[in-house]
């Protein structure tokens, strides 16, 4: 017979079992957890909720998340404005950004192309990142090398070779493992990854 918790628990356990990765028991830890914390250190939690929801958008460039629009990387004038690199979604930046060696802005498509989830090319953010080719020289589709990133990669550049001819289009190399997921990539891959992309 399942565990009878209070309504209060059984929505906030039920509220995190939504998140990403949490199971049910993991959300009734979590749970416990907030219920043992100080009143102050649950409201702490409750209000960085509701302030990531007040305060947080996308770039109008890029669609990278941000408290200011345009991001920091798009108004940064130490970055190459004529390189821009294509993830998949904002996490990815973290992975390319710890290379130390990627000085160009970014594009985030918020997910990949996935016919079994759903997802076709109007779901993904893609129409400022066709917008924004005639103003740059290169573009690197960062996208997983899973099925569903290749596929997103195929489809983008077939879309901007129609738009833009001429535009230099490279695809991250293989250090990444094929099925994989950059977000996890270390530092060393990921950097090899990026000096070793090919043209598409």
């Amino acid at each position: 017979m399942a565990t009878r918790y209070a309504e209060p628990m059984s929505r906030l356990i039920e509220e995190l079992r939504k998140l990403p990765g949490i199971g049910t028991r993991t959300a009734q830890r979590l749970a416990f957890h907030v219920l043992r914390s100080s009143s102050e250190d649950a409201e702490k939690l409750a209000a960085a909720i509701r302030e990531i929801k007040l305060h947080l958008r996308l770039c109008s460039i890029c669609n990278n998340i941000t408290d200011v629009d345009p991001c920091a990387y798009c108004t940064s004038p130490s970055r190459n404005h004529r390189l821009i690199c294509v993830v998949e979604e904002p996490t990815n930046i973290a992975s390319v950004e710890k290379t130390r060696s990627y000085s160009g802005v970014y594009h985030v498509l918020h997910g990949t192309l996935s016919p079994i989830g759903g997802v076709g090319p109007e779901q993904l953010r893609t129409a400022n990142l066709l917008n924004r080719l005639t103003e740059v020289d290169e573009v690197i589709l960062a996208t997983s090398p899973t099925t569903e990133g290749e596929a997103t990669a195929g489809y983008l550049a077939h879309e901007m070779r129609r738009i833009a001819p001429a535009i230099k289009i490279t695809r991250i190399a293989t250090g990444v493992p094929a099925g994989s997921d950059i977000e996890y990539a270390d530092e060393v891959t990921m950097t090899r990854a990026m000096e070793g992309r090919r043209e598409f």
